[in-house]
């Protein structure tokens, strides 16, 4: 999630050291490492299968959060609101009306769950006057993509142009899904890339764990999570894993190399967004319009990534489906023990033995489609290693695993209970409703 915070237009980058000091300017070095948890959800009305437009629904679900002390964001003070902010939470919006919170950092998992669970209350009271309710799923199971409405921030307006281009499910990305995703710490190089290829190698199980989006137009995709597979046509360049993450030579400047070849999806200029055909590489040595690159360029860049396992001023792992509040808290949980521990780690890579980029992309692909069954017994390992880790580590967050440990007994994805559902819109929308 981005606000798009006015640019500075002071600070320029020149050279690969000004690129890398906005990581080593992220490590914790003092303090404990936080977590945060950022939650999408799909809103619809109660007694329709219609996707809500911003000007007669959106928007007042938005403002409707004033009433909990919710604070305007605008783009500018003529444009709509796009947003709302209290304190270092933010609600904000993806292109098609997914309805996001980002969380405040929080020291255990069990806090920002809480959260968001106070966060789910607080929306409920603002949809149902409204004849809303918000539903867990990865995909919009019934709507098509001709039929979503856009939502008014600038940067959607000049994404739509330039991501649509590069892929043939980006829009499908920006209009129809919907994730959990969980935000860590690092504190310093040699653990970001522990922790980084960590979570890259997790993957499949994540994937199995919270596949919960197996319907295209009411039908069945052929996947358990169609979410997942629409990021494989989004971008090649910004998608995906990085070969570094799995061959032991991720670094800083590895991920910044990467990121120096994906070209530009805007540039910010004089108040507008413009779409030069530039990499970020050829931007940082030609310059623009006779300017140099400035920080905030950069930092603009790296939230138009997309990588499973990004890294910006936080680590973020976004390999799962929107699920429910319970497994969207135990997935904070679960990243917070497997990652944060070094003797998890350590056992993780016992159960998660060293493979190459191909052969993790085949186990990928294959959690995508089969979703958990394949993976079940190391679910089971993964999570008790997760268990152990928060132990370690104190706090309460071991009971919120309890739910992964069931799915993952289970040997279900969530995709196999959407399966069995009621196949129309009115019947699947109360199924997956978040109370």
């Amino acid at each position: 999630m981005s606000l798009d915070a006015k640019q500075t237009e002071g600070r320029t980058v020149t050279s690969l050291d000004d690129l890398l000091g906005y990581f080593r300017g992220a490590e914790q070095v003092t303090g404990g490492k936080l977590i945060g948890l950022e939650h999408e959800k799909l809103i619809y009305p109660t007694a329709s299968p219609q996707p809500v437009p911003y000007p007669s629904g959106i928007e007042k679900v938005l403002t409707g959060f004033s009433r909990f002390g919710w604070k305007e964001f605008r783009e500018a003070p003529e444009l709509p609101v796009i947003a709302m902010t209290r304190g270092s939470t933010a609600l904000s919006l993806e292109p098609g009306g997914q309805f996001e919170l980002s969380g405040a950092p929080m020291k255990t998992a069990r806090e920002a769950h809480d959260e968001n669970v106070q966060h789910l209350s607080e929306l409920h009271q603002v949809l149902a006057p409204l004849g809303l309710q918000a539903v867990a799923l990865g995909y919009r199971p019934f709507d098509r993509l001709a039929d979503m409405p856009w939502m008014p921030k600038t940067r959607y307006r000049a994404m739509r142009q330039t991501l649509g281009a590069r892929g043939k499910l980006a829009h499908h990305m920006m209009l129809m899904t919907a994730t959990g995703q969980v935000s860590l710490d690092w504190a310093d190089e040699a653990e970001c890339a522990a922790m980084v290829s960590a979570a890259a190698r997790v993957t499949p199980l994540l994937i199995g764990l919270y596949a919960n989006s197996p319907l295209v137009e009411g039908q069945p995709s052929g996947y358990r999570s169609f979410r997942s597979h629409v990021w494989s046509d989004v971008d090649p360049a910004r998608c995906g894993f990085l070969p570094s993450m799995f061959d032991g030579s991720f670094s800083y400047r590895a991920y910044v190399e990467w990121a120096l070849d994906a070209p530009l999806l805007f540039l910010r200029r004089r108040g507008e967004y413009l779409a030069p055909r530039l990499t970020f590489r050829q931007l940082l040595g030609d310059g623009f319009e006779g300017k140099p690159a400035l920080y905030d360029d950069w930092v603009d860049h790296l939230s138009t990534l997309f990588p499973e396992v990004r890294i910006k001023r936080v680590l973020e792992v976004r390999s799962a489906d929107c699920c429910d509040a319970a497994m969207t808290g135990a997935l904070a949980a679960l990243m917070r023990g497997l990652l944060y521990d070094p003797a998890a780690r350590d056992e993780l890579g016992e159960l998660l033995p060293a493979r190459t980029l191909e052969q993790h992309l085949r186990l990928h692909h294959q959690a995508q489609r089969e979703g958990l069954a394949p993976f079940a017994a190391q679910a089971r390992e993964l999570v008790e290693i997760a268990r152990r880790g928060l132990g370690r580590l104190g706090g309460n967050d071991g009971p919120l695993l309890d739910v992964l440990a069931e799915r993952a007994a289970s040997g279900r994805s969530p995709a196999d209970d959407v399966l069995a559902a009621p196949r129309d819109p009115a019947g699947l929308y109360a199924a997956c409703a978040i109370a």
